[in-house]
Parts: C-alpha cells; structure tokens; sequence
C-alpha cells in the first residue's frame, strides 16, 4: 500500500540509512525520462501547458501587469509582432477608442479605399429604402456631406438611371440614394473630392471602430506606422490604458503564444522582478502559488528546460499521464511505469522526505523543488495506475490516517433505506411494478403526475445505487472537500507537494 506521507515527520532524523540515496537515485532516473519527453519530443505541449499555468498568476497588480508588458515591448525583438498582437486586441474588444484616433487621421483612409470594389461596397452602401430609417456608415457621411456641398460635388454622384437626381428631388425621396452607382461616385470622391476625406461627416462615421472590421490586418499595420514612424502619442496612450484594463490571464493567453523560445524567457526574466521570493505555497493548491515559487528561482535561456519540466510535473500531471498513454510513446512510459514502481513501493519510512524538504528551507532549493515535485507526480501515476475499486481507496485513505466519508447527494435517504431489510425492498419493488402496470391501463390525463412521481423513485433510486460510494468526502490536515476516484491521485498529490512545501518553510 503505498504511503502519501501525510504526517509531519521527526525534523531530527539524520538521514542515516539508504532509503534516502536510493530514493533521491530512483527520481533522477525518474527525471531523465520525463525530461526528455517533455523537453524534448513533446517540447512544443509542454510549453503550451507554461503559458497557459503563467496566465493563472494572479498576484499582480494592475500597475505592475501593464509595466510588465511594456517592458516587454521595448525589450524584444519581436516588439512589432507583439504591438500588432494588442492592437487587435483592442480592435476586437475596445474598438471606440481606436475608432477616435482614426477619426482624426480619416484623410488616410482614400488609399484604403481606392481601387477596392468590396470595401467600397461594404461601406458606402448602406443606404435605407425607407423613410423612417437613417442611412449608415459610409453612405450616411456621403449623403450628409453631398447635401453640406451640394455646389462642389453634387456632379461627382454617379447615378444608375437614365438622368441623375437633383438635391431637391432627393431631399424629399431620400431612398433615391438606392439608385447611386456606390463605386464609380466614391471613386469620384478620391480623385476629384479630397475635402471629403478630411471631413467631419466621413470623421463621424468612424469613430464607432467598425471599419477596422472590414480589414483588420490594414488597420493594424497603419496604426503600427504610425505607433514606430511618427510616435504617435494617443496610440501610446491606448495600449497603457488597454494594458491596465485587460487581464493578465487574457494578455497572456494571445501574446505568450506568439512568442518564441528566446522572447518567452525574455518575459519569464522580466516577470520575475515583479514576483515576490518570499511567496509562500497557500493552501488551495492553486497552480499559480506554485509558478509563484518556482520562477523567480529560475534564471534566462538555461533554465527553460528545468521550467517546463518543473510546470509539467508540479502542475500537469494528469496531461503527462495522458502524454504517455499516446502509441508513440509506449515506450517511455514502460520505463517510468517500472521506475515509478520502485519508488512507491520503497520500504516505508516516514522520514525519508525530510531532507528533501529541509532542502526547501529559506532559498526552497530548486532541486529540493523538483526532488518533491517528482515524488508527488510519482504517487500520482502510481495511484492512477494501480488504484480501481472504491475499497482499495479507502483502504489506502485508512492507512495514511485520512478521514473520510461517503459523499452521498441524499445521504439521510440512503442510510435510512439501508436498515430495512433487502427481502422487504424486493417486495415493496414488485408492489410498485404492479401498482405501475394497473394504472397504465386505466390512467388519465389527470392522473399523469402521479404515474410521473412513480417512474421518478424508480429512477431516483436506480442513479442513487450506481453513485453510492464513488465520490468522498476527505480531510486532510484540515482541508476538506469532495474528490471523486478520478480526481483523488492528482488532488492527493498536490497537495502532498503543497504539504512537503509548508514544512519546508515551518522547519
């Protein structure tokens, strides 16, 4: 039966015997296998599963998120790549305050549209057929504008029919504007109407920032030209403010994928100045309290093997044990079955752990860190692996002095229904079917939510037997809560690992 050591151990332990070496000797190998599959084969999931961890940190603050991201910005080389990034960020969730920017640039939209039949289209012909409707987008700042400068550009309106329409017929038939030739008058617009563009008509109408919808990449190049080559400041000034609004969960999930190996550990460096060494694991277990050790420990390109090793281990066990179901890895994973297997079923000594756990104290050593980390992975693949009926988890809760009970969603029911003797229950069942059957032959209309109420206990009771004693209730060192079978060896050995790190700091 393997053992989670659970209980504090005796801190004066000298580790005078083997158990240690060999143990500390068997997670080594344990490592070497892990390490190239996650580093290694499986490089590119492994660092999908960093960045997805580091979006869960949650300790910082608004400031020190948008200085983080800025600093990244000016340090990388890849500052264009991840300017473009946020811009459409802010395109896609905040696109009035871009809108306003290009509002005042809206003379640099003629080339945008020059020659392009869609976005002509798209946007100037939005025209209403009825009189009780305005006219949208492009089309409303052409009609608006076209009636304000009727003497300078009223001949440049192309229209579809045999004669042309004059301002006043228009005036009172606005839905006569459906019979524009959209193209050929915007095209007029660019070559012979340039007052158009700059215009407080055509301003308006895109200061909402649905325009940039109609090209997106256009949009954030323009505005990257005008970010780099001109420093426009007010574009600055909305990547700080988006910065400090956004999550950090959110930023990271779109920019830290963009990155490339080099540039990740350019901004795990930069985050690092804004973690705090000191942090202590906390309770919940949450996977952020752990990175929150572990990265500022970590140092630039030489360490991204050791952190996305530690993340897997620590935070994505149940991924590895599913990494190593996969076909092409059969054998990788014969090899850490038969390590694994030695090192829980060592000979048991609660004290095995301690110096790995004094290794934790004050500097928490990386080492000690990932020692720990590959004993709590290790307890949870054997656990996964060896662990099926429910009597084999509570016999290995009772030998690691776990308290427990069953998790029933209707518990007084149950133990009331499991003192009446079983012969009673078949009959009252047969009762039941009996009673069932007569009034289908006879029921009514009236009498259908009772026959509802029946098939409801039979259900009720059928559901109640196969859940019976597949979910618990535990505590452990004073954490409790519900885990069911296919959570317990990651949840377990979790919070072995946040366990071994408390006492880490405790001794």
């Amino acid at each position: 039966m393997v053992h989670l050591f659970l209980s504090e151990p005796d801190w004066k332990w000298d580790g005078g015997d083997d158990s240690v070496k060999q143990r500390i000797s068997l997670l080594n190998d344990l490592e070497s296998r892990i390490r190239l599959l996650v580093a290694g084969q499986s490089r590119s999931e492994a660092r999908l599963w960093l960045c997805k961890d580091v979006s869960e940190i949650c300790s910082l603050s608004r400031r020190q998120k948008c200085d983080l991201f800025l600093k990244l910005l000016r340090s990388s080389s890849q500052k264009k790549d991840l300017s473009a990034q946020i811009l459409q960020m802010i395109f896609e969730k905040q696109p009035k305050k871009a809108g306003c920017i290009l509002a005042r640039r809206s003379d640099m939209l003629e080339d945008f549209f020059r020659g392009n039949t869609r976005r002509i289209l798209l946007w100037f012909s939005n025209f209403s057929g009825t009189s009780d409707m305005e006219h949208r987008k492009g089309a409303k700042a052409l009609s608006q504008f076209a009636f304000m400068n009727r003497d300078i550009c009223w001949e440049e309106l192309e229209w579809k029919g045999k004669h042309g329409q004059s301002p006043a017929m228009v005036a009172t038939k606005p839905h006569y504007f459906l019979d524009l030739d959209v193209e050929q008058t915007v095209e007029n617009f660019i070559e012979n109407v340039p007052e158009f563009w700059s215009s407080h008509e055509f301003a308006d109408t895109l200061k909402d920032g649905d325009i940039f919808f109609l090209d997106m990449k256009f949009f954030v190049n323009m505005f990257l030209r005008l970010m780099y080559k001109e420093d426009m400041e007010e574009i600055w000034k909305i990547v700080n403010e988006f910065l400090m609004e956004e999550s950090f969960s959110s930023l990271c999930s779109h920019l830290l994928i963009a990155l490339n190996e080099s540039e990740l550990c350019v901004f795990l460096d930069l985050l690092k100045s804004f973690l705090d060494s000191n942090t202590n694991p906390k309770d919940s277990g949450d996977i952020c309290h752990y990175l929150e050790v572990i990265v500022p420990r970590c140092n630039g390109l030489d360490s991204i093997d050791e952190l996305l090793l530690l993340n897997t281990i620590i935070n994505r066990g149940r991924q590895l044990v599913q990494l190593l179901q996969e076909d092409e890895h059969q054998e990788e994973k014969t090899q850490v079955k038969d390590i694994v297997q030695k090192i829980c079923t060592l000979p048991e000594n609660p004290n095995c752990l301690v110096p790995l756990v004094k290794g934790c104290l004050k500097k928490k050593s990386m080492n000690s860190i990932k020692l720990l980390g590959l004993q709590s992975w290790a307890l949870h693949y054997f656990m996964s692996e060896g662990y099926r009926a429910s009597e084999d988890w509570e016999s290995l809760f009772n030998n690691n002095k776990i308290r427990f009970r069953h998790d029933g969603k209707h518990e007084l029911l149950r133990d009331k229904r499991s003192t009446t003797d079983d012969s009673d229950s078949d009959s009252r069942r047969k009762k039941r079917r009996k009673h069932r059957k007569k009034r289908r032959r006879k029921s009514t209309r009236d009498d259908s939510y009772d026959d509802d109420f029946v098939d409801f206990d039979f259900e009720y009771n059928r559901m109640d037997f196969q859940s019976k004693g597949s979910s618990w209730l535990l505590s452990t060192d004073g954490y409790s809560t519900s885990w069911s079978s296919a959570d317990l060896p990651e949840h377990l050995s979790k919070h072995c690992f946040s366990t071994w790190l408390k006492w880490g700091d405790s001794t």
